[in-house]
């Protein structure tokens, strides 16, 4: 069954992946955000009827498995609904009320056009609810990222220095964890050269750029050195500080576009593989040829689909995803069961509060995963937008092409929470983590 659930999981994802940028995308703005509402209100109520209901109940077991085996019907057809009615209108009048204090609600033909119609009073409310929503939360799920990821390379720090001090193979293991530290240090280092090449760096960015990597230096050396820190903890802090100005300065396209290929002059002489495999590879695009032209179909809608989002975007949320899922198993650990709970899902019926809190929020992971996701599209249309010549277009549909100013606020309050915890901690002492395991 475990595969069924992996499968089923990775099917959800590509969906959510694929299906809320080719609204953003075809539709506008307001249609994304219509079709990402809907989809986080619909797993909402699923989730909501999940906790509420009792576990023994027939009728819970009977919804629950319709609503999760009808979910993929549900995603194309909210996706086709927000399409047809939250589309870009070049002859919108404006919202409900433009309408109703400038003068023109003569443009309704009715009272219910003007609440339930396009830009009507329920859309305002919610669609534009949501916006409001995703927009204040955007530093929230930035700064959340910055206190994961330093929960995250603490625990690695703490992990490293149990497999050295243990006393089994300590030297092979010392070795190895410095070959791995300066191998992060040294892709940091690269991925910072590349920053420094990108043109559109000014002398204040510049300027942030150093002081930034300058007090991420001596916050390294300091741990090291204080042995409040390891290697392996201060080459991830450095890679994380890396990591975010990369996502400030670039969105992992080449800064000038790539020149195609000239054609060849002739053809070959002598083919570039065996007759026997040029036979079986000419068999197999004949055979791709007679497939059915729905598969095809199919092939060329989930290249544009992908085409329509970048790698910075796929990066930064499979990163926020795995640093929030690896804190709700580390924030158990530290507090309470040692290294028992890494193997563990907070629950509700954890003893503790953060355990609790955790628990809840596992129950509401596809809303929160929505949401986070719609987050980083809107920035990333936003950002492409006024670089490509269409911030009007944008800021026209409510959009906000604003700066980075909550990745470096992100940057200088994780590198001062890391001087918090390295001026406060003790030198060598058995952490939270790794305190409860055994040592033969």
């Amino acid at each position: 069954m475990w595969i069924l659930r992996v499968f089923s999981s990775a099917v959800f994802l590509t969906a959510i992946i694929l299906s809320i940028p080719i609204a953003f995308d075809v539709g506008g703005r307001a249609c994304g955000l219509a079709f990402s509402l809907s989809l986080a209100s619909f797993y909402f109520f699923y989730s909501v009827l999940r906790l509420t209901t009792p576990d023994r109940s027939r009728l819970r077991y009977a919804l629950i498995h319709t609503i999760a085996w009808t979910q993929w019907m549900v995603i194309p057809v909210l996706l086709i609904w927000s399409l047809n009615r939250f589309s870009v209108d070049s002859n919108s009048s404006g919202g409900w009320v433009e309408r109703t204090f400038g003068g023109k609600r003569a443009a309704d033909v009715s009272v219910k056009d003007w609440i339930f119609g396009h830009d009507g009073l329920v859309e305002a409310a919610t669609v534009g609810s949501w916006d409001k929503l995703l927009r204040w939360s955007t530093p929230v799920f930035q700064l959340c990222e910055g206190f994961c990821s330093l929960l995250v390379i603490q625990a690695a720090g703490q992990i490293t220095r149990w497999l050295v001090n243990r006393g089994r193979r300590s030297d092979s293991w010392m070795i190895g964890l410095l070959v791995l530290s300066a191998s992060i240090i040294s892709s940091s280092v690269y991925f910072l050269w590349r920053v420094t090449k990108f043109p559109e760096i000014s002398n204040v960015d510049a300027t942030l750029i150093g002081v930034t990597i300058t007090c991420a230096v001596f916050l390294c050396a300091w741990g090291i050195g204080s042995g409040k820190g390891n290697p392996v903890e201060s080459s991830l802090l450095f890679a994380y500080v890396v990591l975010c100005i990369y996502q400030i300065f670039t969105d992992y396209q080449p800064s000038s576009p790539t020149e195609p290929m000239p054609p060849p002059s002739q053809a070959a002489d002598f083919p570039p593989f065996p007759p026997i495999i040029m036979a079986t590879y000419s068999t197999l695009i004949d055979l791709l040829a007679t497939l059915p032209s729905t598969i095809h179909a199919i092939f060329n809608f989930t290249t544009a689909a992908f085409s329509t989002i970048t790698p910075s975007v796929i990066i930064s949320l499979a990163y926020r995803l795995f640093v929030l899922y690896a804190s709700t198993r580390i924030i158990p650990a530290v507090r309470e069961s040692g290294a028992r709970a890494l193997s563990q899902e907070a629950c509700l019926e954890d003893t503790d509060g953060a355990g609790q809190v955790l628990g809840l929020l596992s129950w509401f992971s596809p809303s929160i995963l929505v949401a986070v996701y719609t987050s980083l599209l809107m920035q990333h249309f936003a950002t492409t937008s006024a670089e490509n010549g269409g911030g009007e277009l944008w800021i026209s549909q409510g959009g906000d092409a604003g700066g980075n100013v909550w990745r470096w606020i992100n940057v200088g309050g994780t590198m001062a929470l890391y001087a918090l915890e390295l001026y406060l901690g003790k030198e060598d002492i058995d952490s939270g983590l790794t305190g409860h395991w055994k040592s033969d």
